[in-house]
């Protein structure tokens, strides 16, 4: 009999691209399928690195892109597996991945008819996946809907017990039960933890015990402001700039932090300091669906979520963008807006088009509210670049470039070790999804607090479990 690993094929010194391979010596199941983003994207392209007919389940923690956004080419190259998630997480990944392969479309679309015009269109590279791919897997997929704390079997000699990660509508980390050698195993994969200090969804479920944990480490260098100054930095710049006849453009994820948002304007309406001539626009088609989902499992949202009278993300100041020419009339309004827009990390979506109308304004603000990867263009952004391209014009940044941090839907350094401390039992640590020189901080302080040893993942790493 074969000795169990674990092999990642992403989020292995990086933050995006989370895969994780388990091989018990007697079945094989992937903890995840997601794609890679920023400085990483041409990773997708790649070969998987192993063979997806071998894989009998999948499980999938969440629903972001960096967890599901590769289920399409697993099931390319051969997956027939069960598929295991709750069924918020579902819901969730087909608006993902429906947006993944439409972004995809367009550009290759884009690009193509450029290079039609060079003669050299046989060098654009094809979509990974096509809506029509996505639309046929969710057919013939075999969900498997989870339940939160019920234990499962989800493939040959080995159970599963999800639990509330905190992080997103139907997040969870998943405890893995198996026999090795006649010895019973658990490992933990934490999946992307919650932070602790939020209004939107309950705290992480505290764990059990762990021969070994694969914990996400996104936030391993630092600690968040508290959302109590978070949220009191957030109303005093949406005020502050509003009164000071500008606007607001907040790049945001479709996923949990536009409803959070909208929760905290909401709030601002309720309790008048919202001007009552304020306009808020939710311009983004994905988070309008996704805020659709969460309506849909709103049980699963926090009981300040679910205080308010009627609807935690609706209010009379805020419009649903419904198409691109109502997006481009957005335009016309010089003052008093606050619009909502994606991407979140300003990488593509309708937010480049409003910063292109408005970034080179010194009344408007830029107020970031969640991570922005290596690469992309909202890191560019808050590290102070001067001019940013848009659309193949340079525009100058004069607007008032804010970040406020203490919105992320990842838990920091001293809620990853104190979810850590309540393990009866800990073993083994291994840090995946963060990138090198946060890992080697969260390394030396686990180190130093708990007085254990962490080792971080590489890439196609076997680790023995």
């Amino acid at each position: 009999m074969k000795q169990a690993y674990e092999q990642s094929f992403g989020a292995a010194k990086i933050v995006t691209g989370s895969m994780h391979l388990v091989d018990t010596g007697t079945t094989k199941i992937l903890v995840d399928s997601g794609m890679f983003q920023g400085i990483n994207e041409h990773l997708n392209f790649e070969p998987l690195g192993f063979d997806p007919r071998e894989i009998e389940s999948l499980i999938i923690t969440h629903g972001h892109l960096d967890h599901v956004g590769r289920i399409p080419l697993i099931y390319k190259y051969g997956f027939k597996g069960k598929v295991y998630a709750h069924p918020a997480t579902f819901d969730i990944a087909k608006v993902v991945l429906m947006d993944s392969a439409k972004l995809q479309e367009e550009e290759y679309e884009t690009k193509y008819k450029k290079a039609q015009r060079k003669g050299k269109e046989h060098l654009i590279r094809k979509p990974l996946y096509t809506r029509d791919d996505v639309k046929d897997i969710f057919k013939k997929m075999k969900k498997i809907p989870i339940e939160y704390n019920k234990t499962i079997k989800v493939a040959k000699g080995i159970k599963a017990t999800f639990k509330d990660a905190g992080h997103i509508l139907g997040s969870c980390f998943v405890e893995l039960d198996f026999d090795e050698f006649n010895l019973p195993k658990r490992v933990i994969f934490s999946g992307d933890l919650g932070n602790m200090d939020n209004e939107i969804l309950p705290k992480p479920q505290k764990p059990t015990y762990a021969d070994a944990l694969f914990i996400e480490s996104t936030y391993g260098d630092r600690n968040h402001k508290s959302f109590e100054d978070s949220k009191v930095e957030f109303k005093k710049t949406i005020i502050d700039t509003l009164l000071n006849g500008g606007n607001v453009i907040i790049p945001t994820f479709a996923i949990e932090r536009a409803q959070q948002i909208l929760c905290l304007l909401k709030e601002m309406s309720e309790e008048g300091s919202l001007p009552k001539d304020a306009k808020v626009f939710l311009d983004s088609p994905m988070a309008k669906k996704v805020t659709n989902v969460y309506k849909k499992w709103s049980e699963l949202l926090s009981k300040h979520c679910q205080k308010f009278k009627n609807h935690p993300f609706e209010f009379p100041q805020l419009k649903l963008v419904k198409d691109v020419e109502e997006s481009k009339k957005i335009n016309d309004i010089e003052r008093g807006c606050v619009i909502i827009a994606g991407s979140g990390m300003c990488t593509g979506g309708r937010i480049l088009h409003h910063f292109k109308h408005r970034i080179w304004n010194p009344r408007n603000t830029v107020l970031f509210v969640g991570y922005q990867a290596k690469g992309t263009l909202g890191r560019k952004i808050i590290e102070g670049e001067k001019y940013i391209r848009i659309y193949h014009e340079d525009i100058i940044v004069k607007s008032k470039i804010v970040t406020i941090n203490g919105f992320s839907a990842h838990a920091d350094q001293k809620e990853l070790i104190s979810w850590m401390q309540e393990f009866n039992k800990l073993d083994r640590i291994f840090l995946i999804h963060g990138e090198y020189d946060k890992q080697v901080i969260f390394k030396s302080v686990i180190k130093n607090i708990m007085d254990k040893k962490a080792h971080i993942v590489e890439m196609k790493e076997k680790i023995y479990i």
